[in-house]
């Protein structure tokens, strides 16, 4: 009996290993989707679990990070993301700071992991990017990034203020590249994922939209934004990324696999554990990179107007280039359970 036990053990195991790399074969097959991150690490936390998900998919094959622009004016959130983007193995990332950016304080978190040390008083989590030192303007580092890529090939994914993307709209002919801002993004982008607004869809219905922290913080540069992107624009609003939580459970048990986790870290910083958290900015992650995966539905294409305080309202438009996303109860479910799995990967150096 111990015996057919063990075997039925080891066939079950066969056939998971077997969906395991037939899953990443499949995964292997397409091309990997070209990314710019452009987050306000150190505002709320979920930004953190957004570069984790992106690191992972990375590893995975399945997008190739090409540069992180920071729009939160505070120091330590460059060296926050270089710290992690070390961790994941990636220590050479170009990371691009704002110039005269919103939100100077550091926050709950970036100080805190970046300052952190080990027995030995070294960092804790390596970094080369330190808080005073001088790194690339988002901006120029943008325009470089695009330029060296082919034509229609990179998703720009925006989780925080609308600052940087403004300024790349109307910035002008330099050594990278001949074209206007405008013209730059629509020779080089095919498509914005952003995590910004709430249009109503929410439980309390038209009329109570919130006038949602992405978008607040910078009124004016996220209306322009939103409102004259030169090509599509996909948008996950409050409330989608409010009814998807990491579980405390996965936050507390399944990062200790490789070592002091500099984004289980953060969470801790964050708030007294345990506690569950809206994964807001991770939605817009899992889009731009599995976009036909069925995770989320989308609206019919439309125009998003943005008021003077910040509320935004979507209307249907055939001529339109934005859609909302949305997700029934069933989405919401497969898309956590790829969070849980996603944000807790180790990273590609420390598997076995």
């Amino acid at each position: 009996m111990e015996i057919k036990q063990n075997n039925n053990r080891w066939r079950r195991r066969v056939v998971v290993f077997t969906i395991l790399m037939a899953f990443v074969q499949i995964s292997k097959a397409a091309e990997p989707v070209k990314l710019v991150f452009d987050t306000d690490m150190g505002n709320d936390i979920d930004d953190a679990l957004a570069l984790a998900v992106i690191h992972a998919l990375q590893d995975r094959g399945e997008c190739e990070l090409l540069a992180v622009t920071v729009s939160k004016q505070n120091p330590y959130a460059a060296s926050f993301v270089d710290a992690v983007n070390t961790y994941y193995g990636h220590p050479d990332l170009p990371v691009g700071r704002v110039k005269d950016g919103m939100t100077p304080k550091p926050g709950k978190y970036v100080k805190g992991v970046v300052d952190s040390k080990n027995d030995k008083g070294k960092p804790l989590y390596p970094f080369d990017l330190e808080p005073d030192s001088e790194a690339p303007e988002a901006v120029a580092l943008l325009r470089k990034t695009l330029a060296a890529q082919p034509d229609h090939s990179v998703v720009l994914l925006v989780v925080g203020f609308s600052t940087n993307v403004v300024r790349l709209m109307d910035s002008k002919a330099d050594e990278y590249s001949p074209l206007s801002g405008v013209e730059l993004i629509s020779k080089k982008i095919k498509l914005l994922s952003m995590m910004a607004g709430s249009f109503g869809f929410e439980p309390e219905g038209p009329g109570k939209e919130r006038i949602e922290y992405n978008v607040k913080v910078d009124i004016p540069s996220a209306k322009k934004v939103i409102e004259n992107w030169p090509g599509e624009l996909v948008m996950s609003p409050w409330y989608l990324g409010k009814s998807i939580q990491i579980p405390a459970v996965s936050l507390e048990r399944d990062y200790g696999h490789s070592g002091p986790n500099p984004v289980q870290h953060a969470y801790r910083l964050w708030g007294k554990m345990p506690y569950d958290r809206p994964c807001y900015d991770l939605t817009s992650v899992l889009y731009a990179v599995r976009p036909d995966r069925d995770y989320f539905a989308l609206t019919l294409p439309g125009m998003v107007k943005v008021s003077q305080e910040g509320r935004t309202f979507f209307q249907g438009d055939n001529k339109g280039n934005t859609r909302v996303m949305l997700a029934n109860e069933e989405q919401q479910i497969r898309v956590r359970e790829a969070f849980v799995f996603l944000c807790s990967q180790p990273p590609l150096r420390n598997r076995k």
